[in-house]
């Protein structure tokens, strides 16, 4: 991959490291010529990506990357396996879609390989906050390993006796790695004993959504099983305070791998509609009816609120599919072949598939409704615009919606795009982030303040706060 820029100043023809975009890569310069009037230079860069031929990994992994066709590292990988293979703990930040899956799998084979470890024990465990991530690493465990002697496991709920049966029998009988969801993981341990003594690495990722999620206790009763002696890898998209605290307890003197900002790449085309909550559906009939739509998720904050829009969206004769945790298994996996093979053209989803799903030929991600903060806005939109693609996004924000986004934009550091609400829809609202800074529309003065959405408190009946609905 060839990339032109403009570079100034530069005093030799040397490698170096350049930040382009948001990664960082090896450089080599070539074809320095000189503006003499200016006294700047203008060079062709040359990226050179590392071939995983390279890196030091056993011929059976080897064989199995060039079974896949894997010919050149990312940059997580390029920084992240030659720590790994030595043996010592990371903590490595890097956002989805960035190939850091197999930045653990390879070394995690190449070890497995290359020393003694007990053939009927467990001795690898890596964990994912959900089914669907879990799945996707399986199925690249089962591909890069293909050339190996390794056996894996896939511990994660939402199916029948028979898959309960299979984990067992992987668990009990010392499967070489599972991959597992914490839930799950405790289950199976609550209900009889697993040997975990032969254990020497332990893989989280997604770090920080399993914290989000409530994992933190299931992560550290499966620790303390853990022996002490083992090697401990985190992956995570962010790193607020409490990865930094889960790192410093279950990590010994880790290296840090930090490789992407998190923020969405200039690849895909970020655009905002301000517009009244009513207007949102009719927009979504502007953008889509009568038109020949391709692999689009539109993204909503809660499952009730996703069924609702699915029912609606089906009234108006598009092809669309539902994605939320009522779904079990089964129907989970019917939904993403059928749209994975254009059989349905767009996909409603809670933010259960904002993060572990991989398909690279999303064109468009819409928001719904606004995201809870900036980082579910990089990973909702971070969906499209992958494998050097370029996608497109839209956020609906509507009035109450408001300052939340103004938060997003703020973190961005860019205004995005405004797109004008269809002329048919009505006048949309003016943007005033500020005058809504509490999610509702206030009208105040010297005797207090009423809140538009909030319904007065009745003497006579106790009231009753309505139970807040999950994804």
């Amino acid at each position: 991959m060839t990339q032109l820029v403009n570079l100034v100043n530069l005093k030799n023809n040397t490698i170096f490291h350049f930040s382009l975009s948001f990664l960082s890569f090896p450089l080599a310069l070539f074809n320095l010529h000189q503006i003499s009037d200016k006294k700047t230079y203008l060079c062709a860069i040359k990226i050179l990506f590392m071939k995983f031929e390279e890196l030091p990994l056993c011929q059976s992994v080897q064989d199995g990357l060039e079974a896949m066709n894997f010919k050149e590292t990312t940059p997580v990988q390029e920084q992240t396996i030659p720590v790994i293979l030595g043996k010592k703990d990371v903590i490595a930040c890097a956002q989805t879609g960035t190939g850091k899956t197999a930045a653990f799998i390879l070394p995690l084979l190449h070890n497995l390989q290359s020393e003694k470890h007990a053939e009927d024990k467990i001795n690898a465990i890596i964990m994912a906050p959900t089914r669907e991530l879990a799945q996707q690493i399986d199925q690249q465990m089962e591909g890069f390993s293909y050339f190996t002697p390794f056996s894996s496991v896939a511990v994660y709920g939402g199916n029948d006796a028979q898959a309960w049966e299979v984990q067992k029998r992987g668990l009990q009988k010392g499967a070489d790695v599972v991959i597992a969801t914490p839930g799950r993981l405790i289950s199976h341990i609550n209900l009889y004993d697993i040997d975990f003594s032969g254990v020497k690495y332990f893989i989280l990722d997604e770090a920080d959504r399993m914290l989000d999620m409530g994992f933190y206790d299931d992560i550290m009763l499966i620790v303390k099983r853990l022996p002490k002696d083992r090697q401990t890898i985190m992956f995570s998209a962010t790193m607020p305070p409490k990865i930094r605290t889960l790192a410093k307890t279950i990590l010994h003197n880790p290296a840090e791998v930090k490789i992407a900002v998190s923020r969405p790449p200039e690849s895909i085309e970020q655009n905002v509609y301000i517009c009244h909550e009513a207007q949102k559906q009719g927009i979504i009939r502007h953008l889509f009816s009568g038109k020949d739509i391709s692999k689009v998720i539109i993204f909503s904050g809660s499952k009730l609120k996703v069924k609702e829009l699915f029912k609606t969206f089906r009234k108006m004769g598009l092809s669309v599919g539902e994605m939320h945790s009522d779904l079990d298994q089964a129907q989970r996996d019917h939904v993403m072949h059928e749209f994975k093979n254009n059989r349905v053209s767009i996909l409603v989803a809670t933010d259960i598939v904002s993060r572990g799903i991989d398909i690279d030929d999303i064109t468009m991600v819409i928001n719904y409704d606004v995201p809870h903060d900036a980082e579910d806005y990089v990973h909702r939109i971070g969906r499209t615009a992958r494998a050097s693609a370029k996608g497109k996004s839209i956020t609906f924000v509507s009035e109450e919606e408001q300052y939340k986004f103004k938060r997003i934009e703020d973190f961005l550091e860019k205004e995005i795009t405004r797109l004008t609400v269809p002329a048919e829809l009505g006048e949309a609202p003016a943007y005033n982030p500020t005058m809504h800074r509490h999610g509702k529309k206030q009208f105040g003065g010297k005797k207090g303040t009423f809140h538009r959405n909030r319904k007065p408190a009745q003497k006579t009946k106790k009231n009753i706060k309505p139970h807040k609905s999950q994804q």
